[in-house]
């Protein structure tokens, strides 16, 4: 564990104190887990994720981040949370310690994600992993007509600003859990079009259509 979560945030980014962010991913996690689960949460920003499934779900949690602003506003929610890196071995954890490790879209913003991944599988019985799709469509579109790093993953931030560090697509994470012994993958969800009559292909071609991805394994 370590005190001073600046020296590691190195893009520093500013939470809101006590309001609760809500985000596509959430209702979707929220309805895999068991009501009373114990749960922690690698990268867990301001805490507004574990402050719906305390609420909803009555779980006990804990969070990790690096961002100081996020873990002061865990705080001011009433979320326990921890200051540190989330891509290391965590020897205060100990094996199959909870019932559900989370990593909402975070994974792709670690130097590490293979030890993060590893350490979700050690700590928890169930991992649930969302990340933005780095082979959707508009993503393939920018590329090939303008020849540059795809924008539209990157919400709002440039090549230059952005914490991803580690692009991957719904194959690629595939790939990796299929390498992974005795990990499986129980579930997925797919967010991209909100058209009903879209929502039915981008299930079909999630690699090509699904702009979050959502994975219970």
């Amino acid at each position: 564990m370590i005190d001073d979560c600046t020296s590691q945030d190195n893009r520093a980014y500013e939470y809101p104190a006590k309001e609760t962010q809500y985000r596509e991913e959430y209702p979707i996690i929220r309805d895999w887990i068991s009501d009373g689960s114990n749960i922690i949460d690698f990268g867990c920003g301001d805490g507004s994720l574990l402050k719906i499934l305390g609420r909803e779900r009555n779980v006990t949690a804990i969070g990790y981040d690096i961002s100081e602003s996020g873990i002061q506003s865990c705080k001011e929610k009433g979320v326990a949370a921890i200051c540190d890196r989330i891509d290391k071995v965590h020897p205060e954890l100990t094996d199959n310690s909870f019932d559900y490790a989370i990593c909402n879209v975070t994974l792709q913003m670690v130097n590490y994600p293979e030890v993060l991944l590893e350490e979700m599988f050690r700590v928890s019985t169930w991992q649930i992993i969302s990340f933005p799709n780095f082979a959707y469509y508009k993503n393939r579109v920018d590329m090939a007509l303008r020849g540059r790093m795809p924008t539209p993953m990157l919400f709002g931030y440039q090549w230059f600003s952005t914490g991803h560090i580690h692009q991957f697509s719904i194959q690629d994470f595939r790939n990796f859990v299929a390498a992974s012994p005795n990990t499986v993958v129980e579930d997925e969800h797919h967010i991209g079009s909100n058209r009903p009559v879209l929502k039915g292909m981008v299930r079909a071609f999630p690699n090509m259509l699904s702009k979050i991805a959502i994975f219970l394994l």
